[in-house]
């Protein structure tokens, strides 16, 4: 097993905004970054977490990144919205592009937001949940324009990315609905993280690179490479296939088979549905409806192995708990490239350990 390391999310965020302060971002970009990374660790989700800084970084040096990029509207036609991200940190085009999504769903009652060209948006419930703050149903279609990492069904190569779809619901006096997934039966990160724990991936997960079936994560890691399959057959292929072109094409930006990022950059562009259920009238009848069929969903008996049946956000709430109260773990292969990555913005490692561990 991979040594460990237990960081409390307050000094690890302030550690991860010195690096994103390393690359010259303000210091409102910094915290942007920093506190979206590490609450994606908070929920679970190291594959969106703290261990991106490194392929940020990287992407930076390489001129893929733009350190202090806004979002642009490229047309605006009141409950429609174009924008493009300038390949700006992901996590401030995400936050900037949901705020005028919201602002015209408020309006209008409804908001449809093409966003292209961002650097990677992380994890996409981080903006379904700044959707349900402002009292919004949201939906989210997300393409990715990196190396191709998953197979469609039927395939032995990679041709698209894990191609996000998500979901959000707000929930009046009790936790909102965050239905957020991958297309591919894991997220790439994960195969990451598993490659530096040094594990192996669950059976049926990943291909290598002539297409039959493997438990080594090194194949979606380092050459030659492999790809990932896509979640449940043909329907998360099909699903991975209308992100591509939702999230790629109608958005306004490209799709893999016009694919130009280079290097270790990502770009993603996302199609989201801004919906108000105050202005649509629905409001009362959604509250109403949801309470009752949540009771209804959860009342199932739980299956063999089972404590009981959840709701969608429900495993992230809980391990955020957890992971306030225990600290985040961090493998020692993702930490010491986290360490390499302070190296190239010019940090010392030793300034960054303190900082991480105060």
């Amino acid at each position: 097993m991979a040594t460990m390391h237990i960081l409390q999310a307050a000094p690890l965020t302030a550690a991860i905004r010195a690096i994103v302060k390393g690359t010259g971002s303000s210091d409102r970009e910094a915290d942007l970054v920093a506190t979206n990374l590490v609450e994606a660790n908070l929920k679970g989700h190291d594959s969106h977490g703290i261990g991106m800084i490194p392929r940020y970084v990287d992407s930076w040096k390489e001129g893929g990144l733009a350190v202090n990029a806004h979002v642009s509207i490229t047309l605006d036609a009141n409950a429609l919205l174009r924008l493009d991200g300038n390949q700006g940190y992901g996590q401030v085009i995400g936050y900037e592009a949901m705020e005028l999504g919201a602002e015209r769903a408020r309006r209008h009652g409804v908001c449809v937001v093409g966003l292209a060209n961002a650097h990677h948006i992380g994890r996409i419930g981080a903006w379904a949940e700044q959707c349900i703050g402002h009292g919004l149903v949201s939906v989210h279609f997300v393409n990715v324009l990196s190396r191709p990492i998953v197979a469609p069904w039927g395939g032995r190569d990679a041709r698209h990315g894990t191609n996000p779809f998500c979901v959000g619901v707000p929930r009046a006096g009790g936790d909102p609905v965050v239905l957020d997934f991958a297309t591919s039966r894991i997220a790439q990160g994960k195969t990451r993280v598993a490659y530096n724990k040094g594990e192996q991936l669950a059976p049926g997960t990943i291909i290598d690179t002539r297409g039959d079936p493997t438990t080594d994560p090194r194949f979606t890691v380092v050459e030659p490479y492999g790809a990932i399959l896509p979640f449940g057959e043909h329907k998360g292929s099909g699903l991975a296939l209308i992100c591509e072109l939702l999230g790629g094409a109608l958005a306004g930006g490209t799709t893999q088979s016009g694919n130009t990022a280079r290097g270790r950059q990502v770009i993603n562009g996302m199609f989201s549905i801004l919906i108000d259920p105050t202005r649509l009238g629905t409001a009362e009848n959604l509250a109403r409806e949801l309470e009752a069929y949540v009771a209804w969903h959860i009342a199932s008996p739980p299956a063999a192995g089972v404590e009981r049946v959840l709701i969608a956000g429900e495993p992230e709430r809980a391990t955020r708990r957890q992971r306030l109260a225990d600290g985040i773990p961090v493998d020692d292969a993702t930490w010491n490239e986290i360490l390499g990555a302070a190296d190239k913005v010019g940090m010392r490692r030793a300034d960054l350990e303190a900082i991480a561990r105060a």
